[in-house]
């Protein structure tokens, strides 16, 4: 009996909750931002370097579609796990991971849908991340893409990021690109 009681309850405030969510008119409203703790917004610029590895024996980016020619690179696609430095050389001091794909999309050109999130894992940062959506032509000397939002100190954060091709590597595919985040977030 407490069962079936219990059955019925649990239908009745699941049904007030579906009428009541179908209204419309309550499912949004307008709240203060220091509700969330936010104060006045803060523009930061950080520089680092993201090393693309797809050769030897531990790659930190990994081809999961080959592209539909040999003459392009157009629709492969690589998720990425790459490093984040603080200088050109690989092996300088980790400050993050870049982690997501990128889509070579150009058919004809050389251009990347890119999708990735810098995590942070040092200093004052560590435990946020900018996330990054944009188009990179890859042949260009300075390419830019839009800083889409953020986590921990870079909650609503809004911006963009420069690429620099520092160096690359024809035969393997390796790359060290510089990127030079302008960031604001409260």
């Amino acid at each position: 009996m407490a069962k079936l009681i219990l059955i019925i309850v649990t239908q009745i405030l699941l049904i007030a909750a579906v009428v009541s969510a179908g209204k419309g008119e309550n499912f949004a409203k307008t709240i203060d931002k220091k509700h969330f703790g936010l104060r006045k917004e803060k523009l930061t610029h950080f520089r680092v370097y993201w090393h693309d590895i797809l050769s030897g024996s531990n790659p930190s980016s990994v081809v999961i579609n080959p592209p539909i020619s040999n003459s392009s690179f157009f629709g492969s696609v690589t998720v990425i796990d790459n490093r984040l430095t603080t200088e050109v050389a690989v092996n300088s001091t980790l400050v993050g991971q870049a982690q997501g794909i990128y889509a070579a999309t150009g058919q004809r050109d050389a251009s990347a849908l890119m999708v990735m999130n810098f995590a942070f894992k040092t200093g004052k940062y560590n435990g946020s991340s900018i996330a990054i959506l944009g188009r990179n032509a890859v042949l260009t000397k300075v390419r830019e893409m839009p800083v889409i939002g953020g986590s921990g100190l870079f909650r609503f954060a809004r911006g963009y990021v420069e690429a620099r091709t520092m160096w690359f590597d024809q035969k393997s595919g390796d790359a060290t690109v510089e990127y030079s985040c302008y960031v604001l977030h409260y």
